[in-house]
C-alpha cells in the first residue's frame, strides 16, 4: 500500500481549516500534517512536517500566499507542490501565485471531491482536473515577455511536435484530449509533455501554461474571450 499523501493547510481562517481537515481527514489516502495560520508559520511548519502538497491561501497575516509559495518552492531538495485557495476565479494574486510556483488554484466553494482529486492529480504531478479554467486564468494576466537577447527562443528550442503539445496544454487540454486532437497514443502524448518541461523548465502543467503564453504560442483574450490586439 502506498504511502498516504501528506497535506498542510495554511489558511487564517478556523472554520475553513476545520472543514479542510473534515473532508481530508475522511480519505484513506490523505493524511493532514498541519494546519498554519499565517504565511510564516505555513513555512516553519513546512520545513518541519514535510507536506506533499500544501493547501495555501492566496491571503494570510505575516507572509501572503504569494511570497510563501515562492520561498517553498525555492527551497533545496524536494519540495512540496502548492495549491492556492481563492474566493475569486479570475485574479491578479492568483495569477501571480502561479507564476511564483503554485501548481494550480481552486475557488474556496469547491465541491469535496473535487478537492480532494486535485490534491491527488498535483501530488502525482498531473494536471489539475479542470486544466482550462487555470489556462484561462493565465491568459488574461499574462504579459508577452521580450525576446532573449541572445541564445535560442523557445519556439527554437522545441521541435513541431513539442509547440503543439505545449499550445495545446496552454488552451486547457488534459493530455488524452490532446492524444485524440493529434491522432498520437496517451503514452506518447505524456513523453512529449515531459520532455517540453524539461525543455523550458517549467515545474509542472501551469508553469508550462506560463511559458507558453509569455512565449507568444497562444493569444491571450479578454475577458469577453476576444483575443487582445497586437
Amino acid at each position: 500500500m502506498s504511502a498516504a499523501t501528506r497535506v498542510l493547510i495554511a489558511d487564517d481562517d478556523v472554520p475553513t481549516r476545520v472543514g479542510l481537515q473534515a473532508i481530508l481527514r475522511a480519505e484513506d489516502d490523505m493524511e493532514v500534517v498541519g494546519e498554519a495560520a499565517s504565511g510564516l508559520e505555513a513555512l516553519a511548519l513546512s520545513e518541519i512536517r514535510r507536506p506533499d502538497v500544501v493547501l495555501m491561501d492566496v491571503h494570510l497575516p505575516d507572509l501572503d500566499g504569494i511570497e510563501a509559495t515562492t520561498r517553498l518552492v525555492s527551497g533545496e531538495g524536494p519540495t512540496p507542490r502548492v495549491i492556492m485557495l481563492t474566493t475569486f476565479e479570475v485574479s491578479e494574486y492568483v495569477y501571480r501565485s502561479i507564476q511564483a510556483g503554485a501548481s494550480g488554484f481552486l475557488l474556496k466553494r469547491t465541491r469535496a471531491e473535487e478537492l480532494v482529486a486535485a490534491i491527488r492529480a498535483v501530488a502525482s504531478g498531473e494536471a489539475l482536473p479542470v486544466p482550462a479554467l487555470t489556462s484561462s486564468l493565465i491568459g488574461h494576466f499574462a504579459p508577452a515577455a521580450e525576446p532573449p537577447p541572445d541564445g535560442p527562443t523557445l519556439r527554437e528550442e522545441l521541435t513541431e511536435r513539442e509547440l503543439a503539445v505545449l499550445e495545446l496544454v496552454a488552451r486547457g487540454l488534459s493530455n488524452r484530449e490532446i492524444a485524440a486532437a493529434l491522432t498520437v497514443s496517451h503514452e506518447t502524448v505524456k513523453s512529449h509533455v515531459k520532455r517540453t518541461y524539461a525543455k523550458i523548465g517549467a515545474r509542472d502543467r501551469a508553469q508550462a501554461v506560463i511559458r507558453a503564453y509569455e512565449a507568444g504560442l497562444v493569444v491571450p483574450s479578454r475577458r469577453d474571450g476576444s483575443p487582445l490586439a497586437p
